[in-house]
């Protein structure tokens, strides 16, 4: 009898006489072994029979079997079977692939579950990959799909049969979704109980495989960029395990080796290299073993050693930037660290600095200075014009311009608008007072970092920070130091000795070494410095990179730096930076390397007026992306009306097969959410890497700037990322939907229970118990035992 059937009586009536008859029977029985007293068996004989006498009373009151099961025909019960790459795995010891195992259980000629199946339900088959597709009896199963949308599935399955009698879903997979980062489970609500059958063996395939790939990139001047592959070497213990990084071209980058471990923990490859040109990169990272050497690009089948070859390999990208940063240097002066600083960057291709130097201070305005109604500065006299607009009056300061892009930058001295100023993605201020700056620019110079997120890097000099009026200013309230400092000194005698504090340490920029002990020897036999800034603390949120330490033993904030807004800002209390690099040629090395690093630093999260970056659509098993476009004007506002085209072009590698012929042009649309956010979604056809170019022009077809961004794209790798059945994840999804995990041996069981099962459309069925041959056979088993054992016994 089904589980959920129950035990009912339809002859109610006939109660009191079966009661009656009962008692009188039983009344009878014992009076007709009153002679067998004594007797050992007669209470046995005379249990049995009344047995048997209370079953015949029973059948008086019809008890009827009343159950549920499914109405035949009226559910639907959906079938999945996955179609993806990764069930052409074959198992170890087995003759044929998971997909064989799997394409064997559902085939139409073969009579069994399915026709049980049918017999029911309204059967609906389906096969899913990337996305679902019904199909007439899985003819069409040729295990090609690039990827196993399991969550999406289920999904359009909930979809598709909502308000509909959907008894449940058989699904037949290995578990290997790759749609559920970290195996999260979508909001399965609403859906019937799925029950899955596990494809493959749980025990560990040979295989190695890259997982991840992370890019870390840093302003360390000689490995600026760091990829690290992990790993895993399944049934390699203690074997060498090689991987290899290419570039474009095929050309080896880098090569490392590393055995095996037995726990079947990650393998970390580790490269660190220094791209040769700015913008985009694209490296390949590469593993074999030495039974399986390096294949062309695209095989994912193995003669021998490996389950796979197709998550042997991914594609990594590295943006270094796109266009030069611009540096806005001011000084009070000229002095001997803007004459390094300049050297040092002048080796650097990404940044440009613009310098304006103040020559000469502002001065009062006498009459009996120069000749009868002069007011122009007689030192710039007969040199260009000397109208009234153009002359250096007495009280302005005089300036000059190094290195500006046209005649017109700077000239009015520093920037007192904001698309002046925002140009510039950082400003470095050297021994220079508040009063040079307006109540405006000071104000403008801070929303410059905390709005349009630019860097701001204060040197140490006689003018700077407190020295130089700083404090309680706009310009002051950004610095990750309080300047006021009550009555110590202003200035630490020397000598002053480097040293990096603990959050410097862990800074690649702050660093001038690969490694510890070459970093702390470097900085045991750097010159000391004789001038310091004195601070009086540090501001919340804010970092000490180095510090120096005093003739006394007393450490003293050296360089700190914080972030501000969008921005970040930086503080260089030492005044003789240029000190360091006096002394030899590997001392000015090292110096300069150190400006750029530090520059690089400052300069490196700085937006551009269009900032390009790509997204992955959530939960998509199609690898699609969402290509960002953000657009700001000159001031940094968003541009809510921009015209943003997208170009997007595949790229290849020298010896790893064609690219996807051509590109594609999108047109990116406004987000909603947020202003000047343009969005366009696209679809990669295939693996590898890919370039997208944004060209944004205004209403008026103006060119506002142009951003690339690149991304990669390898659904075979994360096919394959995992060649073990994951039945974590399928036990999971029958929990939640109420369903349980069927082995495939038991599948002929579950299809002949299931109509048993709780269904959407449900029937009742009776059957009549009391003239059933069980009720009956227990009533006469239990007489004829009575007249046996008394016969048997020779009992009255």
């Amino acid at each position: 009898m089904s589980p959920s059937s129950s035990l009912t009586f339809s002859g109610w009536h006939w109660l009191w006489p079966a009661i009656a008859f009962l008692i009188v029977a039983l009344a009878i029985l014992g009076w007709s072994y009153r002679a067998a007293a004594g007797q050992p068996y007669r209470w046995l004989c005379l249990t049995l029979k009344a047995f048997g006498i209370a079953a015949l009373a029973v059948c008086l009151l019809e008890p009827l079997w009343l159950g549920q099961r499914a109405q035949p025909g009226a559910n639907m019960f959906a079938v999945l079977a996955d179609n993806s790459q990764g069930l052409q795995i074959r198992d170890e010891g087995q003759s044929e692939s998971r997909g064989e195992s799997l394409r064997a259980l559902v085939d139409p000629g073969k009579p069994g579950w399915q026709s049980t199946l049918a017999e029911n339900f309204d059967v609906r088959r389906y096969a899913f990959a990337a996305r679902l597709q019904p199909t007439e009896d899985f003819r069409e199963l040729d295990f090609k799909g690039r990827s196993s949308a399991i969550g999406g599935a289920l999904q359009t399955v909930k979809e598709r049969f909502a308000n509909r009698p959907l008894a449940g879903v058989l699904l037949l997979t290995d578990g290997n979704a790759t749609d559920l980062p970290g195996d999260a489970l979508p909001d399965f609500t609403g859906l019937p109980p799925v029950y899955p059958i596990v494809i493959g063996r749980t025990d560990a395939v040979r295989d190695v495989s890259v997982q991840q790939v992370h890019v870390t990139q840093t302003a360390f001047e000689d490995a600026p960029v760091t990829i690290q592959a992990d790993v895993i070497a399944a049934g390699f213990r203690g074997q060498p395990v090689r991987a290899e990084l290419l570039d474009q071209n095929g050309r080896t980058v880098g090569q490392q080796s590393l055995d095996g471990r037995g726990d079947g923990g990650p393998l970390a490859f580790r490269f660190q290299l220094k791209p040769e040109r700015s913008g985009l990169s694209y490296y390949k990272v590469r593993v074999s073993t030495p039974e399986q050497p390096p294949v062309a690009a695209g095989a994912t089948t193995t003669p021998g050693g490996e389950a796979t070859l197709a998550n042997n390999s991914r594609v990594v990208v590295v943006d270094r930037g796109q266009e030069a940063y611009r540096v806005l240097y001011v000084s009070g002066r000229p002095n001997w660290e803007f004459k390094f600083l300049n050297r040092a960057l002048d080796e650097d291709p990404q940044v440009r600095m613009v310098a304006l130097i103040r020559v000469a201070k502002r001065e009062p305005k006498f009459d009996f200075r120069g000749r009868a109604g002069e007011t122009s500065n007689p030192l710039f006299r007969g040199f260009g014009d000397q109208s009234s607009d153009e002359v250096q009056r007495y009280d302005q300061p005089v300036l000059v311009r190094l290195n500006t892009r046209d005649e017109v930058e700077l000239r009015a001295g520093f920037p007192r608008t904001a698309e002046e100023l925002y140009g510039y993605h950082a400003v470095i201020l050297d021994d220079l007072e508040a009063e040079f700056f307006g109540a405006d620019q000071a104000q403008l110079l801070q929303k410059f970092v905390s709005e349009r997120g630019g860097g701001v890097l204060m040197l140490g000099g006689m003018e700077s920070f407190q020295e130089g009026g700083y404090a309680r200013t706009p310009i002051g309230d950004m610095l990750p130091v309080y300047l006021e400092r009550g009555e110590e000194a202003a200035e630490a005698p020397g000598p002053l000795q480097l040293q990096l504090a603990r959050e410097g340490w862990l800074q690649p920029w702050a660093r001038l070494r690969d490694n510890e002990a070459d970093e702390r020897g470097r900085l045991e036999a750097m010159e000391s410095f004789q001038i310091l800034n004195r601070v009086r603390s540090l501001k919340p949120g804010a970092s000490v990179i180095a510090t120096v330490r005093d003739q006394h033993g007393a450490e003293l904030p050296a360089l700190a730096v914080q972030r501000f807004g969008r921005g970040r800002t930086a503080a260089l209390m030492v005044g003789d930076v240029w000190r360091w690099g006096m002394r030899d040629v590997a001392a000015r090395a090292d110096m300069d390397k150190a400006w750029r690093q530090l520059v690089r630093w400052l300069v490196s999260d700085v937006p551009g007026r269009v900032q390009a970056t790509v997204e992955p659509v959530a939960a998509d098993a199609n690898g699609a992306v969402q290509i960002q476009v953000r657009v700001r004007d000159e001031k940094f506002l968003p541009v809510d009306d921009a015209a943003v085209a997208i170009a997007i072009e595949p790229v290849g590698f020298e010896g790893g097969g064609a690219p996807e012929a051509g590109g594609i042009k999108l047109e990116a649309e406004p987000a909603l959410s947020e202003p000047g956010l343009y969005q366009a979604t696209y679809v990669p056809r295939t693996t590898g890497g890919f370039r997208a170019t944004a060209a944004v022009s205004d209403h008026a077809g103006v060119e506002l700037g142009s951003a690339k961004v690149g991304w990669s794209t390898d659904l075979a790798a994360e096919e394959f990322r995992s060649l073990v059945p994951n039945t974590a994840l399928l036990e999971e999804i029958a929990r939640k939907t109420g369903g349980e995990v069927v082995p495939a041996a038991k599948l002929a069981d579950f299809a002949e229970r299931l109509p048993q099962r709780r269904a959407p459309v449900m029937e009742t069925w009776s059957y009549p118990a009391w003239h059933s041959p069980v009720m009956f056979a227990f009533a006469l088993g239990c007489l004829l035992a009575e007249w046996g054992i008394r016969r048997w016994k020779g009992l009255p």
